[in-house]
């Protein structure tokens, strides 16, 4: 209680913003260069260069990997100055990396923070994903449904048929027997290449997006992100941690999680108040990507309040010196 109570978002969030901004300059300067790694350092020495300002005693629980595999922004890593609250932190300093070097759409910095302890500790493992946007009863849809059990339902509860619902889908080889199960349903599919953080938050905007649903496995981290987004935006999400072996379990166990089958909801992932940043790197169909002019950098950003449902575009020009 006490840490929530001195989590001051609305206080915090410019501050979050500033990082997610920093990162994508970092980034922008790697936007077609077909090199992966350094896109994602650069955005990575700039966004911990940015929390390591912010008066916060942060802890991040959402990285860039174990300590082992990543020298900055590893799990565990405490960021700030060590001042001002304690906080976990979630991230992905460049939310596709292949996207970037490929200067493909989409591409994004993204990052969220909420009171110590209560965001998930989700270990770089697999988690199978289904998110629908606000204004539908509780579980409507749920994970134990199949593909096209969830389709029909979700075109059930809109009145319409299930040719009138479209699906967001990673494009991976492990999908195709979804895809081909929801295609034969009558629905429409929207394939991504990567990205799908930007996949789930396409459902809260269904009425700009076209997005109705997003279902199938990915990143666990990139879950948690995505679960605080949609805090944000309202909507549901559930997932459930996929395990490949022993290695992973034991990943899994060291985060605390003992449940191998749980299935998580929206607000078992992001237990408490919960802000969040992302900021354009390519053009996308949430953000606009960085903008590069003869004196200026220009990005845009969408910052996110769950405790009041706010969410604020910005526009952030800064000059080349």
């Amino acid at each position: 209680m006490t840490a929530q109570k001195d989590f001051n978002d609305r206080m915090l969030s410019l501050g979050l913003a500033r990082v997610s901004e920093a990162a994508a300059h970092a980034s922008a300067l790697m936007i077609g260069r077909g090199d992966e790694k350094a896109a994602d350092q650069a955005a990575v020495n700039a966004m911990r260069d940015q929390l390591n300002m912010l008066d916060i005693k942060g802890v991040v629980v959402i990285g860039e990997g174990e300590r082992d595999e990543a020298p900055m922004l590893f799990i565990g890593e405490e960021v700030g100055t060590g001042n001002g609250p304690a906080v976990d932190i979630a991230l992905d300093p460049l939310e596709g990396t292949t996207l970037t070097a490929k200067d493909m759409p989409n591409a994004l910095t993204v990052i969220a923070m909420a009171p110590r302890g209560t965001l998930l500790h989700a270990p770089d493992v697999y988690m199978d994903k289904l998110a629908i946007g606000p204004g539908y009863d509780k579980d409507v849809v749920s994970l134990d449904m199949s593909p096209a059990e969830r389709v029909r339902a979700l075109a059930a509860a809109r009145g319409v048929n299930a040719d009138n619902i479209t699906v967001c889908i990673l494009e991976r080889p492990r999908h195709e027997d979804m895809i081909a199960e929801v295609r034969e349903t009558g629905a429409a599919i929207r394939l991504i290449t990567d990205g799908d953080v930007a996949g789930v938050i396409h459902t809260a905007e269904a009425e700009l997006t076209g997005i109705d649903m997003y279902m199938g496995s990915g990143g666990a981290p990139e879950g948690v992100l995505a679960a605080s987004a949609l805090k944000c935006m309202g909507g549901q999400m559930w997932g459930r941690l996929l395990f490949r072996n022993e290695d992973e379990k034991s990943r899994a166990r060291k985060a605390g999680i003992t449940d191998f089958n749980r299935i998580y909801t929206r607000d078992e992932m992001v237990t408490a108040d919960v802000i969040f940043a992302a900021t354009g790197v390519t053009n996308g169909s949430i953000v606009a990507g960085v903008k590069r002019e003869p004196h200026y950098l220009q990005t845009e950003t969408i910052l996110m309040r769950s405790k009041t449902g706010s969410v604020r575009r910005m526009i952030y020009r800064n000059p080349i010196r």
